[in-house]
């Protein structure tokens, strides 16, 4: 139980960041769709915390979990480095 425990503390926001920031980013108009998102962000976190618990060892939901938080960033990073994306300011 704790293992599941931690990896929802402490990967089931940067997960929740992520798939916001997707969300976000992927938007066509990103100046009218990021507040919905940022305001949606709280049930997003806790939807990943919950899911956390169904993994059968807090092993599996470390992996699972960091394993989906490293592959995304690393997309993320890939897509605005490749120019792909571009972040309004």
């Amino acid at each position: 139980m704790w293992g599941k425990s931690t990896a929802a503390v402490f990967l089931g926001m940067p997960l929740a960041v992520l798939v916001t920031g997707f969300a976000a980013l992927l938007s066509s108009d990103q100046a009218n769709t990021t507040l919905p998102w940022l305001l949606v962000f709280f049930l997003i976190w806790i939807a990943v915390m919950t899911c956390t618990f169904l993994f059968k060892t807090g092993l599996r939901a470390w992996l699972w979990m960091g394993g989906l938080t490293v592959a995304g960033y690393a997309a993320l990073h890939f897509l605005k480095a490749s120019g792909l994306i571009r972040i309004a300011a």
